[in-house]
Parts: C-alpha cells; sequence; structure tokens
C-alpha cells in the first residue's frame, strides 16, 4: 500500500493550519491513478500509539518516526474537491487493492488538463492543495519551474504540498542536504498573490516508511 498517506496526511494538516483551511480541496499533479485522493480516508499508525486518520478504514499503512519531533496531529479538514491531473491518468481496474475500492467508492475528478484548470475546479469557499510526490523528478527543470509559476499565478490563495528529492521541488529548501542523497525533503509551501511561502517541514526515507518530522 502506498507508504505516501504516511507523508502527505501530516503535512497537509499542517498546510491546512497554515492557511486556516476550514475545508480543502486536494490536488494530486501526475496523479497516476490518484490514489493519494484517498489520504484523508486511511489509517495511519506511527508507533507509540500515535495515528492519524481513519483507524476503522479498510486501507491501513504504517511509518516509522525517527529524531526529536512527532508528526503533528489533527485531522485534515473536509475534502470537498478530489482532482487529479495526469497526461495518462492510470487504470486500477485490473489491479484490484483495499487503496483501489476505496479511491472506486470516492467521489473524484481525473483530468488530462492543467493544474490552473484543477485549482478552479475547487468551490471558492475551500482551500486548494496541490500535491506532489515523486512526481516533479519526473519533469524537466523548465516544467518544474512552469508548475511553479502556475501556482504563483492562481487567483486565489492555496498550499502546495511536496515529497520530493533534494533540490527537486522548486523554492522548497535543501536544509543544506545533498541532492541524489537517499532521502527526500518534505516541503509546505503557502502561495498568495503571486508570492511562495516554502518550508522544509521534514525527511522522509523509502517512500515514506521513515519520517523525521521538523517542525
Amino acid at each position: 500500500m502506498s507508504g505516501r498517506h504516511s507523508v502527505l496526511y501530516p503535512a497537509i494538516v499542517e498546510a491546512a493550519r497554515r492557511v486556516d483551511a476550514t475545508a480543502v480541496g486536494l490536488i494530486d499533479v501526475e496523479c497516476g491513478a490518484g490514489l493519494n485522493l484517498i489520504v484523508d480516508r486511511v489509517g495511519i499508525s506511527y508507533g507509540s500509539g500515535h495515528t492519524l486518520g481513519d483507524m476503522a478504514s479498510p486501507v491501513q499503512v504504517s511509518a516509522r518516526v525517527v529524531g526529536e519531533r512527532s508528526v503533528p496531529s489533527g485531522s485534515i479538514p473536509p475534502v470537498v474537491a478530489r482532482i487529479g491531473v495526469d497526461s495518462d491518468p492510470v487504470d486500477t481496474g485490473g489491479y484490484p487493492s483495499a487503496e483501489a475500492e476505496l479511491l472506486a467508492s470516492t467521489p473524484h475528478l481525473l483530468l488530462r488538463s492543467s493544474v490552473s484548470d484543477a485549482i478552479g475546479r475547487v468551490p471558492v469557499d475551500a482551500i486548494p492543495i496541490v500535491t506532489t510526490t515523486w512526481a516533479l523528478s519526473r519533469l524537466s527543470r523548465e516544467h518544474r519551474l512552469r508548475f511553479l509559476e502556475e501556482l504563483r499565478g492562481a487567483s486565489r490563495p492555496l498550499a502546495w504540498v511536496s515529497a520530493e528529492g533534494v533540490g527537486v521541488a522548486p523554492d522548497v529548501p535543501t536544509l543544506g542536504d545533498r541532492p541524489a542523497s537517499g532521502h527526500s525533503i518534505i516541503g509546505v509551501a503557502v502561495v498568495d498573490d503571486g508570492m511562495v511561502h516554502a518550508e522544509a517541514v521534514g525527511r522522509c526515507w523509502s517512500k515514506g516508511a521513515v519520517l523525521s518530522w521538523l517542525v
């Protein structure tokens, strides 16, 4: 099952806190099948009794937290839109799993269009939260910067949550870590009025199996 949930859930909680969101629209970029769009509907165990999400969910994942800080507590605000953006979305029909079944039972939309289009489909009383998990590395630097410009050009406040290799996500600090160092940086950015305020909130290894939280 996707280790991305263990990274995304606390980072989305943190992003929602920073933008005072009472409702959110999830937008997953280079989404594949769109499994990240059910992040709020899974259960996650971080050890020592610390859990997030729905522990009664048919989808349960676990991760190990290292370092002095634990991941943030709290819940993702109500999700009023779930939109995946991908030039070639993956059909999970031939690959049944608990995640695929949960996604199939959850209203969502997969688009072969732009991030800007997806942002415009989020209800006006909700904050769009854009997510990228090991997706931007598949794009050229030019396309990564173009993605960031799309976020900057949005006509409404939004947040961006990223889990990418060191130096891959534009504007997300690298903490002095070296590229291709074997771990990824977890970033949270608030985008408002053309400005991006990004912070590295953690590191993770093995696509979310191990996390170190920093804030």
